[in-house]
């Protein structure tokens, strides 16, 4: 009953802040406009920049409430959660300006975020070796380089995403919905509050934001979420695994994690920032195929379950 309640607050608290927050976006101009010059603004009119407050709000009003422990991992969760609110705002400030701000602020607040949850002890420090069963804990520099390295390549890649109404929501809710199976199959009942809160926010999230989209939650949400699923596996996916169930985490987040590998690469071999915005992701690509959006967000979301599937059974071989 503790996650029906979880999943029911996390929700609620989304689904009725979502409409006063739109109304107030649109009295602050604060709001993300077409531009015909931007293959990436496929939207035709303006939409509110403001369902990350909610969904920020939904999910940790949820996870105090329920989670029934304070420590230091709570409180680098929520100031790293704060710090990337924070600097996603700025951003999406400057979008409604028809700017770009520089990657290099974004890049340090949250790698800075991502050093909070390492330096509370929530960190990736070794495997089950499969054959003897020993516990391999990785030198201190591997521990700290492949916890920022994850936090920050999820926080980047779910936001990455977000550039179609329903995708980034959708893509959330199917590997929070994954990573929650694993918390209740390895008992991590703290693990396993904070994705059935993610679930409720990002469901609630896409009843507003499901094509076409009544509200956007910009860069501040989108950064946000990945954030707190790369602390979820982090806390839960990642925690006493062996050579074989750290891929559980990574099939989870398989879609925009594989998507992004390709980007970054074709960005690097073409000579372009990796930060630089373009229409290269997988959606752009597969609606520049002839699909709708609809149509988009329905394959990628097959292809997520799918993989999503995957690591479940991995995680049954595991067990």
């Amino acid at each position: 009953m503790l996650y029906v309640f979880s999943f029911l607050v996390s929700f609620l608290i989304v689904y009725f802040l979502i409409p006063p927050l739109g109304r107030l976006a649109f009295r602050l101009d604060f709001v993300d406009k077409p531009r015909k010059d931007v293959e990436r603004k496929i939207h035709r009119e303006p939409i509110p920049l403001t369902a990350s407050y909610a969904i920020f709000l939904g999910f940790f009003i949820t996870y105090l409430a329920f989670a029934r422990e304070f420590n230091m991992e709570t409180v680098a969760l929520f100031a790293g959660g704060v710090l990337l609110l924070t600097i996603g705002t700025i951003d999406d400030w400057y979008k409604t300006k028809g700017k770009d701000f520089p990657a290099l602020p974004k890049l340090l607040v949250q790698v800075t975020a991502a050093i909070l949850v390492y330096l509370s002890g929530n960190a990736f420090t070794g495997f089950y070796n499969p054959f003897s069963g020993d516990y391999i804990v990785l030198p201190v520099i591997l521990q700290f380089l492949l916890t920022i390295l994850w936090i920050f390549g999820v926080t980047t890649v779910i936001n990455f995403s977000d550039g179609m109404d329903g995708l980034a929501g959708a893509l959330t809710t199917i590997s929070a919905i994954t990573l929650f199976v694993v918390a209740l199959a390895k008992g991590q009942s703290s693990s396993a509050i904070m994705a059935i809160a993610l679930v409720g926010v990002t469901l609630a999230y896409l009843r507003y934001n499901k094509p076409p989209a009544k509200i956007f939650m910009g860069d501040a949400g989108a950064t946000f979420l990945g954030f707190i699923l790369a602390v979820i596996a982090l806390d839960g996916a990642f925690k006493q695994a062996t050579v074989l169930s750290i891929f559980i985490p990574i099939l989870a987040l398989g879609v925009p994690i594989f998507d992004n590998i390709f980007v970054v690469i074709r960005r690097l071999i073409q000579g372009k920032a990796i930060y630089e915005a373009d229409a290269t992701q997988v959606h752009y690509r597969l609606l520049r195929a002839g699909l709708n959006q609809k149509q988009v967000v329905a394959v990628l979301c097959l292809i997520s379950i799918c993989l999503s599937l995957s690591s479940i059974i991995l995680l049954l071989i595991q067990t």
